[in-house]
């Protein structure tokens, strides 16, 4: 059983400024003891011989190669944009000021 009282769930709900009724503080001591409880049993389980991990299966990151192609030139990617200026995309400014 863990040390989990009515009183400090009580104080929990005192740092966290949550104001807990009888009823709440009677339900929460019940479902923090369990998570407790829980919280023991598996670190009773985890041992230095077992490694650490994040993912069940091993995953690897699968990346197509790395190929210069073709691109737009500046003029190509502007053709279509509703404003540029000096080889850029323009915008109105998104602040109310201009920078």
């Amino acid at each position: 059983m863990s040390e989990i009282t009515p009183d400090l769930v009580r104080h929990l709900g005192v740092l966290a400024r949550i104001q807990l009724s009888d009823e709440e503080v009677e339900r929460l001591t019940g479902q923090l003891d369990v998570i407790v409880d829980n919280i023991a049993k598996v670190s009773q389980v985890a041992t230095p011989d077992v490694a650490a991990t994040s993912h069940p299966i091993p995953m690897e990151n699968v990346f197509r190669a790395d190929e210069v192609g073709t691109t737009l030139t500046p003029e190509q990617a502007l053709s279509n944009a509703p404003d540029s200026a000096d080889g850029r995309f323009r915008v109105t400014a998104i602040l109310g000021e201009e920078q």
